[in-house]
């Protein structure tokens, strides 16, 4: 019997982690769905399309309307969504200067998009039989292990994601559908920038390699891309 094909959806999938990920999916004989603000633009998953069962589709994930819908268009079951795409803010933001327009949209995209891709695919979860919510968080949103201070709008989006992931955790186990949070690492991104620690390759391989060794003592808990747990 020939094994199922199995199925990715992943957001912010045009560069970065999220692009590193397509390429290893697909290279693991994985269908995709990245998802992007821009598909016209996104060149390098456009070439990957000519050569994989890669599916590229447009979505901003601050429009519900667009995940709804995404939803309906989207047939088979999905086996893994990781919701990737995210924001950083502005940098080194410190106590008097928040912004209070910038804290909302970074929620908007790091938290409340996160939650409402896995409302809106929990009937692809669900028929996936044992599919798992993979949600890029970051170190920085973990409150124990916050001994500098300042980033209050990034932090604070990525600790209550964590508090998602919780509570996505406990709330769909009985549909055998699992949550984790996963740090990438400082990764040599937009994001990180060109001093970050690890090369997005690696970000990539470490968290797939989690993902793939995933079992039921990980659900609703925090690691990074080399598979150690982290503290909230």
């Amino acid at each position: 019997m020939v094994a199922p094909i199995r199925h990715l959806l992943i957001t912010g999938a045009n560069r970065g982690i999220g692009l590193g990920l397509v390429r290893l999916y697909l290279r693991a004989g994985w269908q995709v769905t990245a998802a992007c603000r821009s598909p016209e633009r996104a060149a390098s998953l456009l070439q990957l399309a000519q050569d994989y069962p890669l599916e590229v589709v447009e979505l901003d994930v601050k429009c519900h309307g667009a995940i709804a819908q995404l939803a309906k268009d989207i047939q088979s079951p999905v086996n893994v969504l990781i919701n990737n795409a995210g924001i950083y803010g502005p940098d080194n933001v410190s106590f008097g200067h928040t912004d209070a327009d910038l804290w909302q949209e970074l929620f908007a995209v790091n938290v409340i998009a996160a939650q409402k891709m896995a409302e809106a695919f929990l009937p692809h979860l669900t028929a996936a039989k044992g599919a798992i919510i993979a949600n890029m968080s970051s170190k920085m949103g973990s409150i124990a292990d916050n001994s500098s201070g300042g980033g209050y709008l990034y932090r604070s989006s990525k600790a209550a994601l964590n508090a998602v992931v919780k509570s996505q955790a406990i709330d769909l186990q009985h549909a055998n559908i699992a949550s984790i949070a996963l740090h990438p690492g400082w990764v040599q991104t937009d994001m990180g920038g060109p001093n970050a620690l690890i090369a997005v390759e690696e970000s990539a391989q470490g968290l797939k390699q989690v993902l793939d060794g995933y079992h039921a003592d990980m659900n609703g808990r925090f690691f990074d891309y080399q598979g150690q747990p982290l503290p909230w």
